[in-house]
């Protein structure tokens, strides 16, 4: 391998563990225009292991942003993310799978009107993401995200 094609590779795989990063960031902070601009045209989202919904990125955001309400702070923490780079027409590197465990801390929001993000979460769960990649003209964007939720603790 060359220099050059070394470093595209090294400046492929922080392009995609940053499109990873905003999407976390993205739901944490409710930013659902944000998070819809992360995803191809054709995106798609399932997050049916976690009790949601499978759908288009647009139908899934809505769903998210009335879902979400409930909780005032939200924190995904993705680590363990394993980058394995695909082929698309011939050029190698067009694609991507990316698998990433999650944990998810967050709390339900106060009956009142304080409901600051103050106090210790009461609701985590976790469990692993994957993602479809794909090198757009806009740069790496989401096709794809499957959650598969494997546990969850309940306040209580």
């Amino acid at each position: 391998m060359t220099q050059r094609v070394e470093l595209a590779a090294v400046m492929d795989r922080l392009a995609v563990d940053g499109l990873v990063t905003d999407y976390a960031v993205a739901v944490d902070d409710g930013d659902w225009t944000a998070y819809r601009e992360l995803f191809t045209s054709d995106g798609r989202a399932d997050y049916r292991s976690a009790g949601g919904i499978e759908g288009d990125a647009g139908n899934v955001a809505s769903w998210l942003a009335e879902t979400m309400r409930v909780f005032a702070m939200r924190q995904h923490l993705i680590v363990n993310r394993q980058v394995r780079f695909g082929v698309l027409e011939q050029d190698t590197g067009d694609t991507a799978r990316v698998q990433a465990d999650y944990v998810n801390p967050m709390r339900l929001a106060a009956p009142g009107p304080d409901d600051s993000a103050a106090g210790a979460p009461d609701f985590v769960c976790g469990g692993r993401y994957s993602f479809g990649l794909l090198r757009t003209d806009d740069g790496w964007r989401v096709r794809e995200v499957v959650v598969r939720e494997k546990w969850r603790r309940l306040p209580g």
